[in-house]
């Protein structure tokens, strides 16, 4: 069987998407019923991060311990990934003393120079280019908000970044309009839209400048920080750019009664949204945080489950 990878959702069909959905609902009903299987006894998990991180960590330390296994955790203070020895050693020698590895870091060549030589699954815990297991937990929360997510528009205030590129991609998988409302000048880059294009041929991609155009039809309104983790340079030019794109309990107004309102986390209050509206009763944000969690056993469970014995 070849191995699977959890790098980026390209690789995933629809119907495997759609899979790991239904298993993550399953195994989150099960959990809150008291029902615990251990499937991942003697797994081990490496988590190496380059980037700072708490929903990303802990959510797949839980996830492995709920699963039966075990995490190890290294951050760019025990050596950066590529300085001490190349990315390739790094890879095969990490590769002998765990069964998968999540890597956050800043670019997607490393996750998957990675992949290239290590023999364990891989897994992106976030990468410069995409953030496939926030798009997984989002959609479960949607799903979670509205049962049937097939033919519901999700409305993203903010830049082309991993997360919209992300969600992007995966509302084409699963049936959904995504909306990117974005100042010019930071909207899908052309490399990205011919990739979405030939890959999901069905897809229902749009870009509308005016964000208080953009939610009129919203089923959800998610918004990010305007200068994300690498971007720190940027931070007054960005903030500037993206002045009248914070989601306000005014925008909020615009979009349909029924909208609920998403965010990655972490937050920056009065930056990309108001208070009232991040913690008000349309804001679904912290189940969406948790729901990481469950996603991502279900990735774990896809890709560490059929294997028996050793590696």
């Amino acid at each position: 069987m070849r191995m699977r990878h959890f790098i980026d959702l390209y690789d995933w069909s629809a119907s495997e998407i759609s899979g790991l959905l239904a298993d993550a609902r399953q195994m989150k009903g099960d959990w809150a019923k008291g029902i615990r299987p251990l499937p991942l006894g003697g797994r081990i998990l490496g988590l190496i991060f380059e980037k700072p991180s708490l929903r990303t960590r802990v959510s797949f330390e839980s996830a492995m311990a709920h699963l039966g296994g075990q995490s190890i955790f290294l951050s760019s203070t025990d050596g950066p990934i590529g300085k001490r020895e190349s990315v390739p050693d790094f890879a095969r020698t990490l590769s002998q003393f765990v069964d998968a590895v999540v890597l956050r870091v800043f670019s997607q060549k490393t996750v998957e120079t990675f992949a290239e030589y290590g023999s364990v699954p891989v897994i992106n815990g976030l990468s410069d280019l995409s953030h496939p297991c926030q798009a997984l937990g989002d959609i479960l929360t949607l799903q979670e908000a509205f049962g049937e997510v097939r033919g519901r528009t999700l409305v993203f205030v903010g830049d082309c970044n991993n997360v919209s590129r992300s969600l992007a991609l995966i509302c084409a998988k699963v049936g959904m309009k995504f909306v990117l409302s974005a100042p010019k000048g930071y909207g899908f880059d052309p490399e990205f839209l011919r990739s979405l294009a030939v890959a999901e041929p069905g897809h229902q991609t749009a870009e509308v400048v005016d964000p208080r155009e953009a939610v009129r039809q919203a089923d959800a309104v998610y918004s990010d920080v305007f200068t994300s983790m690498g971007q720190e340079a940027e931070s007054q030019q960005r903030l500037a750019a993206f002045r009248d794109y914070k989601v306000t309990q005014g925008l909020m107004s615009l979009a349909p009664s029924h909208a609920k309102y998403m965010h990655c986390l972490p937050a920056h209050r009065g930056e990309e949204v108001d208070a009232e509206v991040i913690d008000g009763p349309q804001s679904i944000v912290f189940p969406q945080a948790g729901n990481r969690m469950h996603g991502q056993k279900a990735v774990l469970k896809r890709l560490l489950g059929s294997q028996k014995g050793g590696k």
